[in-house]
């Protein structure tokens, strides 16, 4: 799991130095006081939004949802499984349940090990749909002020 939360920490603050660098900046050229390129700013933003259907203001979260639960007692599962078959047989049940109980903890592991990379992999996604949407938005807002007057950069 620290694999994920790992990964995951990367890709938000990867998404959040790309948003930093792709942040435009709007001149006056036209001589806009304050206030009206407060308004201007406003009017574009919200502008953009619909456009883009995607709101910077409102950071997307990395996908959190619960992954589903990886089945207890696999060591348990795992030794009871394996007595039962050295039981049959004829063999030491207690080496049996020993390795049966081994067999059933990896296989537990893995399970959780596969969750944790499917989790890594929406939160990826998710991540690069953030981008792409800042992007989006970045180029509608900057059509709106530019339209408006506005050098940007």
């Amino acid at each position: 799991m620290k694999t994920v939360s790992l990964r995951t920490s990367i890709a938000v603050l990867c998404l959040g130095m790309a948003t930093a660098a792709s942040a435009q900046y709007a001149y006056p050229s036209k001589g806009q006081s304050a206030d009206q390129q407060k308004k201007d700013d406003y009017e574009c933003r919200s502008w953009a939004t619909g456009q883009t259907g995607h709101d910077p203001s409102k950071p997307q979260q990395p996908v959190a949802a619960a992954p589903a639960p990886v089945p207890a007692g696999g060591r348990a599962r795992g030794a009871a499984a394996g007595a039962v078959v050295a039981g049959i047989a004829d063999e030491d049940v207690g080496k049996g349940a020993a390795v049966g109980m081994v067999a059933g903890g990896v296989a537990q592991r893995g399970q959780r090990r596969q969750q944790a990379r499917a989790q890594d992999a929406q939160n990826q996604q998710a991540a690069a749909a953030t981008q792409q949407g800042n992007a989006a938005f970045q180029n509608a807002w900057g059509a709106c002020m530019g339209g408006r007057g506005y050098s940007l950069k």
